[in-house]
């Protein structure tokens, strides 16, 4: 098999790896360990390597891949491939396309790493090909990818759809870009932690604070839980957390008009009745003729969007 398109999607823990064909279809993946800190200039070299044991492994070689796509955290150049800042790898004014390239011989392709997840599940995913587009990812932090006329929007320095950093509440929580009160202090599994240890603090008796007490720490994933057991606050963050992310949506669906809104990550595994939640939010705050012609669903690609959506920028690019 030629012409094999190698997705990337390096991640602050694991980076995973994939061949994939040009239907979109996975023929081998697996994962490695994320390199990082003081160690990160390293990682090209593991990947590369990684890369290289496992073609050998399948009798594959170097010269069957077509080029290699790469999703990275980050605010990124995808003309250069300069990773600018990517705190939580330790990069900055990185030229990740440049080592690729050096170490492969092959074609490089990097985008932000929410921006291939969109792509990914536009390809073969929730997306169906939709002309226009917004996905969101909800994790550690708030991730977004936007779609206009078929192509992912970068903008000028390549920080267009970062969704998650949306001015929310000036006085709210600290963000990681050095801000205050950004969505995903809000509406990632961070921010809902955030907004349970604050009505822990102001209700010490709650079922919420008990539960803590009992547990040393509680997760995005323990408020849901207490929410379907009828704990009160808890379902008061899920309803907010809907609510914010309703109104975010419906503020960005007015500049993109989308035909579909994608959920995924961690936080939207907690099921349909959250995503029903954001879309009835959704609807209250956006413009009718807008939601009239957008639905809100949860994105189907899992944690291959990523992976996938890299490998679509080489079909993409050399197509």
């Amino acid at each position: 098999m030629d012409n094999i398109l190698l997705g990337i999607d390096i991640g602050g823990t694991t980076v995973k790896i994939g061949m994939v064909d040009h239907e979109g279809e996975i023929i081998h993946k697996w994962e490695i360990p994320t390199t990082i800190g003081s160690q990160s200039h390293l990682l090209v070299h593991h990947i590369w390597q990684s890369v290289l044991d496992y073609a050998d492994s399948f009798s594959l070689k170097t010269t069957q891949l077509k080029g290699i796509g790469i999703g990275a955290p980050g605010f990124i150049d995808n003309k250069t491939g300069i990773v600018h800042e990517a705190v939580n790898i330790g990069w900055k004014n990185y030229h990740l396309a440049d080592e690729f390239k050096k170490i492969s011989g092959l074609p490089i392709f990097v985008e932000n790493d929410a921006n291939v997840a969109a792509l990914g599940e536009n390809w073969i995913g929730g997306g169906n090909h939709a002309k226009h587009l917004i996905a969101v990812t909800l994790g550690t932090g708030v991730g977004g990818g936007i779609i206009i006329d078929g192509s992912i929007v970068t903008g000028e320095s390549g920080t267009a759809g970062e969704i998650g950093h949306l001015t929310i509440d000036p006085h709210g929580y600290d963000c990681n870009c050095g801000r205050k009160g950004c969505l995903e202090t809000i509406t990632s599994a961070t921010g809902i932690v955030n907004q349970a240890m604050d009505l822990i603090a102001s209700n010490p008796k709650s079922k919420l604070a008990n539960f803590y007490m009992e547990q040393g720490s509680i997760t995005a994933k323990d408020v849901f839980t207490l929410a379907d057991t009828g704990d009160s606050l808890s379902q008061g963050i899920i309803d907010y957390t809907a609510d914010v992310l309703g109104r975010a949506l419906a503020n960005t669906a007015i500049i993109t008009n989308p035909s579909i809104i994608l959920i995924g990550g961690g936080v939207s595994k907690a099921g349909d009745p959250f995503i029903l939640l954001i879309e009835t939010y959704f609807k209250k705050y956006a413009l009718k003729r807008i939601s009239e012609n957008c639905v809100i669903k949860r994105a189907e690609l899992g944690n291959d969007a990523g992976m996938i959506g890299a490998a679509y920028l080489v079909k993409q690019n050399s197509d």
